[in-house]
């Protein structure tokens, strides 16, 4: 596997793209505001109880205010702002944070380093967002044209499987091409300047550059990834009653924020937009494409399976230490009265994979 090091964009390039932080805690190990984390202040509640939650920029705590779920709290929460899953969950395994939403393979990578994490609650969403992104004049047509073509991806990241998942699919692996591991900021400089033939991303970022970037897609991860996402805790938080109880009452709030989202696409994006700078357009688009299908789901065996099949992939490719059993990263006290995991994500009328707006 080749990998080149990463193109610097231009100044006026990282100030468009600033904005845009990492949305989905999809990606890799890229920082926040110079740290692990940059604490954003409090939700004032009722009691003695503190919730350290890590969140990114237009993430959890946007989406429970939108939905009004940040009304009479029975706890306080200290929200953190990170740009991605790895250095999140990182902040779990120190016990800086009690509980954060990332994608379904930085629990793996965290995992696979023996980290002090337990994956608590599931949602399984359309994985339309992650795409595999060529040019619109490109001559690549199909997956397998990719082999000896360069692709920008951030490493650990959701889209770094689906990348996987695709090449595999058509024939080929992460060997018969020229993998880029960079950030969305920098992958985003990189397919616009040409300096790439391709770029596996996740939303808001795949519907950025349907929209702005002249891009189209190439595949996406319908099919091929299983879509879920996670919440995930410290054991010590799940261990003190208190912040066992306000864990629950969290992941309730967040279910339900959900259901809010999928109701009021319209009245989101435009909250969605003023968080992230994002384009209204673009904002909604990345909403029914992919933030608005999300559905809470159990976690059940068959999710449980599903991400040992991810974690059984990146040690085949040795991109992770070794095998190991990820049933042991997973608490499963939250699961009641869930759908199971393979509950099919929502969906909206005239909604295209394929561009936005």
């Amino acid at each position: 596997m080749q990998a080149t090091p990463p193109p610097r964009p231009s100044p006026l390039l990282s100030l468009l793209v600033l904005p845009l932080l990492l949305l989905t805690a999809c990606g890799g190990a890229s920082r926040a505001d110079g740290g692990h984390g940059g604490t954003r202040g409090g939700t004032d509640g009722k009691g003695s109880v503190t919730l350290n939650v890590g969140d990114q920029k237009g993430g959890s705590e946007s989406i429970l205010r939108a939905a009004g779920e940040l009304d009479d709290l029975p706890y306080r929460i200290q929200w953190s702002t990170f740009t991605s899953g790895p250095p999140l969950l990182e902040a779990v395994n120190a016990g800086a944070v009690d509980v954060g939403g990332v994608g379904n393979t930085p629990p793996v990578f965290a995992a696979a380093a023996n980290s002090k994490i337990k994956v608590v609650a599931a949602s399984h969403g359309s994985p339309a967002g992650e795409a595999v992104l060529v040019k619109k004049d490109s001559p690549i047509k199909r997956p397998a044209e990719l082999k000896g073509k360069s692709i920008a991806v951030a490493q650990g990241s959701s889209a770094h499987y689906q990348l996987v998942a695709s090449l595999r699919k058509a024939g080929l692996s992460p060997k018969d091409v020229k993998l880029n591991y960079l950030q969305p900021a920098d992958a985003l400089a990189a397919f616009t300047r040409g300096r790439v033939d391709a770029w596996a991303v996740w939303d808001p970022y795949t519907s950025q550059a349907l929209d702005q970037s002249d891009a189209r897609v190439l595949t996406t991860g319908e099919g091929v990834v299983n879509g879920l996402s996670f919440q995930v805790a410290a054991p010590a938080a799940l261990g003190d009653e208190k912040k066992s109880a306000a864990l629950k009452d969290y992941v309730d709030r967040l279910r339900r924020a959900q259901d809010w989202v999928h109701r009021h696409p319209d009245a989101w994006a435009k909250v969605w937009a003023k968080e992230t700078g994002l384009p209204r357009d673009v904002a909604l688009a990345a909403a029914k494409r992919t933030r608005g299908t999300a559905v809470t789901v159990a976690l059940d065996r068959a999710a449980v399976a599903s991400e040992q099949r991810i974690a059984d992939t990146f040690a085949e490719l040795k991109l992770i230490p070794g095998r190991f059993d990820f049933s042991s990263f997973v608490d499963t006290r939250f699961n009641g009265g869930l759908p199971p995991s393979s509950t099919a994500p929502r969906t909206y009328p005239n909604s295209s994979p394929g561009k936005a707006g």
